[in-house]
């Protein structure tokens, strides 16, 4: 399989399959296709597996796109403005925001991830249900806004603003702490709480959250009438 990621800030993902290579997506995601990709779609691991992923911001069913010859192509679309990132899942598991997964080969398993700390649930930004990517193979996941990717060592910490979570390995703890400062609290801009990552792994920050977009727009909105 071959990729490319075209545009830059509604990016689409294009893809190069030999025969026989089968790749699946969010419901949705598919912007086009050639002639000779077969799609199936399915409520893949059943009941269950589709709770799941309405719990995790997916659809209930997945789309399972294989191609008949060499070279068709397939091509999938960002939902919000923002970036896709190609991840190796060999490497080992990630843990991404809700709504995140885009694609992935047949190889990598859409998965659940629970926060099992309540303040981290709770204020983390990110809720209790995150995704899972686990398996081998390449996945691509959407990011909002920019994305920054740091490479964390043994211990290293970096506090974050709630939301800013994009994705982060298994291996990267991640926990929530209270703004220390009576003034930075009330006049600091960053709200209560921040989010700290603690390493080993890498995580992928994101710049603008889709819900610190609408919010920001908010303002920019008509009103609605009294009358």
């Amino acid at each position: 399989m071959e990729y490319r990621i075209v545009g830059s800030v509604m990016p689409v993902l294009e893809l190069k399959l030999l025969k026989g290579e089968k790749i699946y997506s969010q419901s949705g995601a598919m912007k086009w296709m050639s002639a000779g990709i077969n799609m199936e779609t399915s409520m893949a691991g059943g009941l269950g597996g589709a709770l799941k992923r309405k719990l995790t911001g997916e659809s209930a069913f997945l789309n399972y796109f294989s191609a008949t010859s060499d070279g068709d192509t397939i091509a999938f679309g960002h939902s919000y403005p923002g970036h896709i990132v190609p991840v190796d899942i060999s490497r080992q598991p990630v843990i991404c925001q809700r709504r995140a997964f885009l694609c992935a080969v047949e190889s990598v398993e859409l998965g659940i991830h629970f926060q099992r700390r309540l303040g981290t649930g709770f204020f983390g930004g990110e809720g209790f249900v995150m995704q899972r990517l686990s398996g081998s193979g390449m996945a691509f996941v959407e990011i909002d806004g920019e994305s920054v990717e740091m490479e964390l060592a043994p211990g290293q910490s970096i506090r974050v603003e709630t939301g800013a979570v994009g994705m982060y390995e298994q291996s990267v703890q991640m926990n929530i702490e209270m703004v220390k400062g009576f003034k930075n609290i009330l006049f600091g801009g960053e709200g209560l709480f921040l989010t700290t990552l603690t390493g080993p792994g890498k995580v992928w920050l994101q710049t603008m959250p889709i819900q610190g977009m609408v919010a920001e727009m908010s303002d920019f909105l008509p009103k609605p009438s009294n009358r």
